[in-house]
């Protein structure tokens, strides 16, 4: 008789926490590639496009900090992922600042942060996902 046991890792990630994480870098590379659409060609819709993408990187951002706050309460001890994550959500307010600015202003400091944010972000995205291959299953 074959037998099945489910296993159950208490550090693996809630299905909407990765769904969270998993959109966190694409809107900040969004936002990386409208701010150098804008850098190359400076038609202000371009800057507009960045700050409203960054709204929604920060909004996911939150939402999986959040997320991830509440694992470490469970007990998590994946720390430097919501520590990385924490520096991407502070640095992302400030280029949200940055982007509030006439859309002159923004550049090149826009487009810099941008880069940094987007391989913050996808740092953050591999340390919160690393942990989904050993996620237990049938044996």
């Amino acid at each position: 008789m074959a037998s099945t046991v489910v296993v159950t890792r208490p550090w693996v990630i809630h299905p909407l926490h990765a769904a969270f994480l998993g959109g966190v870098f694409p809107f900040y590379l969004a936002t990386l590639l409208a701010d150098y659409a804008y850098w190359t060609t400076y038609q202000i819709q371009w800057a507009n496009f960045a700050a409203w993408l960054l709204v929604g990187a920060m909004v996911l951002t939150t939402l999986a900090l959040l997320s991830g706050i509440v694992g470490l309460v469970r007990g998590s001890r994946r720390f430097a992922y919501v520590i990385v994550l924490a520096i991407t959500w502070v640095l992302g307010f400030v280029n949200s600042l940055h982007h509030a600015r006439d859309a002159w202003a923004v550049m090149p400091g826009g487009l810099v942060m941008s880069v940094i944010l987007t391989l913050l972000a996808l740092v953050a995205t591999v340390l919160g996902l690393c942990c989904l291959r050993n996620a237990g299953g049938v044996r």
